[in-house]
């Protein structure tokens, strides 16, 4: 039986095979390489909805709970917790075997074959943090694959993939900046030989990006730092910074839907100081329009990382409700983390003991790494090396490909 290489991904998931020689993308999506790791447990038809159609019911209203994100609670008590959808009790863990389900489904009507083992891509640390988490997040995602149908999975760095697939010769720096990680790995490419020297991995990604913008730019119009009053006397605090941050974050929106929270906001609006910041707060959480509020503050950091400023539109909130986005307080609200990245760049190489100038060209992988603050950086920690695109969505599940096979 063929082996399938699946790169299950905090924003996009993909599989592949090799066609003759060649690693081939397997299209999830007509006309599409990738899917949108996204789940829509749609309320009224009783089922579930995968991918870009998963996303098009939650932006058309439809009742239901959007989840996307997904990759980023593996490793966290919140993928074993049981919750209540379609009148059964599910974990994550069993959505997201749920969803890999689907793709080896599709897989297998598109390709004719079956496929009852899998190599799965994975971060070179879906917790760099903690040692304990990062081998539960493999445990969990392990499990996922053997309830998704899977007879067995076999695990590999990402970027240890992306070197298979990438063009080029000598020493390749690989920088795989995706929705929830960043990892790197230094080799030597000598003919059709490829030698992993180092591979080192941090948790910052695409999703990270988004959540501090939001934070800066989209959630100080629903109340972020606002003052809120006492009922009963003059004092004023600012309003609890959670519900902000977990409305922020891709993976944690879905379960801020809780009526005694929407009560609580709706209280809020009676002590404020500034009631209509709480008024739309209260419409974001009742409408569960937080989704919407995510893609908008991706688009418009899409938009102001290839011109001088983009928007972050929300008039589904209030008509006429954006806030513009300059590219340099992108810049800057982003520069930590970007520094951060470039560290460990050079982190991986000093793990190698080699030295910055032995590098001949970086290669960037991964929708992330077309953030013009990740490109500056490594221009700046490795100027003599040439600084290369692979194919930035798929790269690791070509190497996957060729790995599986």
């Amino acid at each position: 039986m063929a082996r399938l290489g699946l790169d299950f991904g905090t924003s996009n998931t993909a599989a592949g095979v090799l066609a003759g020689s060649n690693p081939f993308a397997i299209p999830l999506e007509p006309d599409h390489q990738t899917l949108p790791t996204a789940v829509f447990i749609d309320y009224a038809d009783k089922h579930y909805v995968y991918g870009s159609a998963a996303a098009r019911a939650m932006m058309d209203g439809a009742e239901g709970r959007f989840l996307r994100a997904l990759k980023s609670i593996l490793g966290t008590p919140l993928a074993r917790e049981s919750r209540s959808f379609l009148n059964e009790r599910i974990t994550l863990i069993e959505i997201i075997a749920r969803f890999l389900s689907e793709i080896k489904t599709r897989s297998e009507t598109f390709t004719g074959m079956t496929f009852e083992t899998a190599l799965s891509g994975r971060p070179v640390h879906f917790h760099s943090a903690s040692s304990e988490r990062d081998a539960q997040a493999e445990m969990d995602l392990r499990d996922a694959y053997l309830l998704a149908g899977f007879k067995d999975v076999s695990f590999l760095a990402e970027p240890e993939a992306a070197a298979l697939a990438v063009a080029g010769q000598g020493r390749m720096l690989i920088v795989d900046i995706g929705g929830g990680t960043s990892d790197f790995t230094l080799c030597d490419r000598k003919g059709d030989k490829t030698e992993v020297l180092a591979s080192r991995g941090v948790r910052i990604g695409g999703t990270d990006f988004d959540r501090v913008l939001s934070l800066r730019h989209a959630m100080p119009l629903l109340g972020y730092g606002a003052q809120i009053g006492a009922e009963l006397s003059s004092k004023t605090h600012s309003a609890p910074k959670a519900l902000f941050h977990d409305l922020a974050s891709w993976e944690k929106i879905a379960f801020v839907y809780d009526p005694a929270l929407l009560r609580e906001v709706r209280r809020w609006e009676r002590v404020a100081q500034e009631p209509l910041l709480f008024e739309r707060l209260g419409e974001v959480l009742e409408a569960h329009l937080g989704h919407d509020i995510a893609y908008a503050v991706e688009a418009g950091k899409i938009a102001a990382n290839g011109a001088d400023s983009g928007e972050i539109l929300l008039d589904i909130i209030e008509r006429g409700l954006s806030v513009d986005l300059q590219r340099d307080a992108m810049q800057m609200a982003l520069s930590d983390f970007a520094t951060e990245i470039g560290t460990n760049a050079l982190g991986t190489l000093a793990d190698a003991g080699c030295a910055p100038d032995s590098v001949d060209q970086v290669v960037f992988v991964g929708g992330s790494s077309l953030m013009a603050i990740i490109r500056e950086q490594l221009a700046t920690a490795l100027p003599n090396a040439r600084h290369e695109d692979a194919e930035v969505f798929t790269a690791v599940v070509h190497g996957l490909a060729i790995a599986a096979a």
